[in-house]
């Protein structure tokens, strides 16, 4: 679905102070197209890995594409496969095929709308591999959906899911004003926001998140679980620093009433531009991610 192959804590923050509603996602489309594009290494490290691991598939879903840049990762890791970007959002899924069509795979892309996992019947065949990036968690019942992702695999498939990893960082832990340890005490605020999204979402089910046993429940054999890293260390490119900006004033905007009063002037401070101090100027700026994939294999 729309949210999250784009972020918690991540490209990831980004999605998470809205639910499906009320995200104009023709608006969000170039942020979230921009943040998955920075994150680019990551994937191709999990594309790696997925490749040695994975005989050539014939059609690859990517269930909750959004704008398609894993989508087009995929296609150019292989190139013998089919792929199809699954996307309750058209906007995201327009750009998708746009992005497809500008690095010469729109051949061999499909697209279909529609909320996961239920969109997921309307395949014509069963997917050799599925990629489910960090879009699993916006779904009620987890351990259902996985069912219904492990139904439309081939005997022999694959599920890869993404979900987990650790909180970015932008900064070190002293930033010369206010408490030290800032971005620890926001992602407390993001766990408990989280927690909350996922309680208010349809049909929510509380389940511990013991993945690979997730994906044994689901009837699959689970084979093998890798963390990857994005490290863009200081001083960083442009395009980091404006990440590191974005998703600052996400959380700014979406748990600033949560802060205390000392938090959320440092915080304030970060996010001013006129201000030499934040995030807009100063060398120190990082982006350290680190993201997991957990496979599983359909044997019957």
């Amino acid at each position: 679905m729309a949210h999250e192959n784009h972020p918690h804590h991540q490209h990831p923050r980004l999605r998470h102070h809205h639910d499906h509603t009320d995200v104009d996602w023709a608006e969000m489309g170039p942020l979230l197209e921009a943040q998955a594009e920075l994150f680019t290494p990551l994937y191709e490290h999990a594309m790696a890995w997925l490749a040695k691991r994975q005989t050539e598939p014939g059609l690859i879903v990517d269930a909750g594409s959004g704008p398609g840049v894993v989508s087009c990762l995929l296609a150019d890791t292989f190139p013998g496969a089919r792929i199809v970007a699954v996307d309750a959002s058209e906007p995201l899924l327009d750009r998708a095929r746009a992005r497809a069509e500008r690095l010469g795979v729109a051949d061999r892309f499909g697209t279909l709308a529609g909320e996961l996992p239920g969109v997921l019947d309307e395949l014509d065949y069963p997917a050799d591999l599925l990629w489910a990036g960090r879009s699993l968690h916006h779904l009620g019942d987890q351990r259902a959906a996985l069912v219904a992702f492990a139904d439309r695999l081939a005997s022999g498939g694959t599920l890869a899911l993404q979900e987990g990893g650790l909180p970015s960082r932008f900064l070190p832990r002293d930033i010369g004003f206010g408490r030290p340890g800032l971005q620890a005490r926001l992602d407390v605020l993001e766990v408990e926001w989280f927690t909350q999204m996922r309680a208010d979402l349809p049909g929510s089910v509380a389940e511990t998140e013991d993945w690979p046993a997730l994906l044994a429940a689901a009837g699959l054999r689970p084979s093998g679980t890798r963390t990857f890293l994005l490290d863009l260390p200081a001083p960083t490119t442009d395009r980091a620093r404006a990440y590191a900006v974005a998703s600052l004033t996400r959380t700014r905007e979406g748990l600033g009433d949560r802060l205390d009063a000392d938090d959320r002037a440092a915080l304030d401070r970060l996010l001013d531009p006129d201000d030499k101090a934040s995030v807009h100027h100063r060398p120190d700026v990082f982006v350290l991610a680190a993201q997991t994939v957990y496979t599983a294999v359909r044997t019957r």
